[in-house]
């Protein structure tokens, strides 16, 4: 059905502008300090044009992300396929649920993949299923100077079990959104790889909510791209939600990836477990990662933790990582995060030469275990291994240099 570009349900906010820095002259202007705290709204004006001054966009270079502040005109970006169909529904317009009953979006990017996408696809696992295979969308990008929005809705009937698999490739400048539920009872794992060419720009905002009982296993890989920005917002929202979220990324010379990962635990005796890991390798490597973890004042009994390692593999690469955790209520089991950024230890080199490695051999080894951890997590016996290549060629095209440890990673 045809329905306004706003569900009526979701009313604008009426304080939904983010924070430029022209209103900082404003003595009575609060900027946005946390993330509970962002702003929501459908409409791309609201927020207006980042500035690279806001906190959420303080670590992004937002003029190389500029295309993505405008709709696409074609919307001719990218093609998707699903294997297997029968998962892939029809089209959601404006409207149409489940589209919106969780997502709001709280950047400009993200109103911008919402109202550019006429219709969104929606992967839906019928309730009891369990697949045995991973239900694959591959999105492939049509050329670098080709633009599409989008808004996947990714639905996991209650009690089924499912993997869905959403690869990336080619190139484009694509904005997008992942509407992810997770019914009672169920158990979901979203695998977002981005394997792009090098002249791609990928901004996407994954938000899913979580119910009584559920799992969510989320994981984000990212290695080619140019400028890779994958937001995911996860909430625990019904009594004994789980949710687990891991990250893997490696940059190289030039390239910009970035997660600002946010878990909401809002309903009670919700367990959360969040680990981000990536290696960073030439001159002007960059990656960002933001961690938020919000225990609110009704997710009693929560078990929370997160944690974000990095490992710098040459000079003039920076990897940025900054974890935040809030606590409303004073009944948990247990919370905490950690953040830690070095670079290899002569120790370890030392210790693994001396019963007889070669240098080169010994530098291999410690990055490939600092990251399988990671691809072991995924479940896709045939993408672990396939993971595993790509580290293994990442590897081999720039030496790896030797420092003490700054942190220890």
């Amino acid at each position: 059905m045809t329905a306004p570009t706003q569900a009526p349900e979701q009313a604008q906010d009426t304080n939904a502008h983010i924070d430029p820095a022209a209103k900082a002259a404003n003595a009575a202007f609060r900027p946005v300090q946390t993330r509970s705290e962002r702003p929501h709204s459908f409409d791309p004006a609201d927020f207006g044009a980042p500035s690279g001054r806001e906190v959420n966009w303080k670590h992004t270079p937002v003029a190389q992300l500029k295309p993505l502040f405008q709709p696409a005109e074609a919307n001719d970006g990218v093609s998707c396929a699903v294997t297997p169909e029968r998962f892939a529904g029809a089209g959601l317009a404006f409207g149409d649920t489940p589209r919106g009953e969780f997502f709001r979006p709280e950047d400009v990017v993200s109103a911008v993949a919402w109202q550019g996408a006429q219709e969104a696809l929606h992967i839906s696992i019928p309730r009891e299923e369990e697949l045995d295979e991973p239900v694959v969308v591959a999105i492939t990008g049509q050329g670098a100077e080709r633009r599409a929005d989008a808004h996947l809705v990714i639905e996991a009937g209650a009690n089924s079990r499912a993997t869905v698999l959403l690869r990336h490739s080619g190139s484009a400048q694509y904005a997008q959104n992942v509407e992810i539920l997770v019914r009672d009872g169920a158990k979901l794992i979203v695998v977002s790889v981005q394997q792009w060419d090098d002249d791609a720009v990928h901004a996407a905002a994954h938000q899913a909510r979580v119910d009584r009982d559920a799992e969510l296993t989320h994981v984000v890989v990212s290695f080619g791209g140019g400028i890779v920005r994958v937001n995911p917002n996860v909430e625990l929202a019904g009594a004994g939600a789980q949710g687990r979220l891991y990250g893997l990324s490696y940059a190289d010379a030039g390239q910009h990836l970035e997660s600002q990962v946010y878990l909401h635990h809002k309903g009670p005796h919700t367990v959360g477990d969040v680990l981000y890991k990536g290696a960073l390798q030439g001159e002007s490597a960059h990656s960002v990662w933001i961690g938020d973890v919000l225990i609110g004042p009704d997710a009693v009994g929560t078990d929370s933790y997160e944690a974000n390692r990095n490992l710098v593999l040459t000079e003039g690469a920076r990897a940025d990582s900054i974890p935040n955790l809030e606590i409303e209520t004073g009944d948990i089991l247990g919370a905490g995060h950690a953040s830690a950024t070095g670079r290899f230890d002569d120790e370890q080199l030392f210790y693994l030469q001396a019963r007889g490695i070669p240098e080169d051999e010994a530098r291999r080894l410690v990055v490939l275990g600092f990251l399988t951890d990671i691809v072991q997590r995924i479940g896709i016996p045939t993408l672990q291994e396939e993971l595993l290549a790509a580290i293994e060629a990442e590897l081999a095209q720039t030496p790896v240099v030797a420092h003490h440890s700054e942190v220890s990673a």
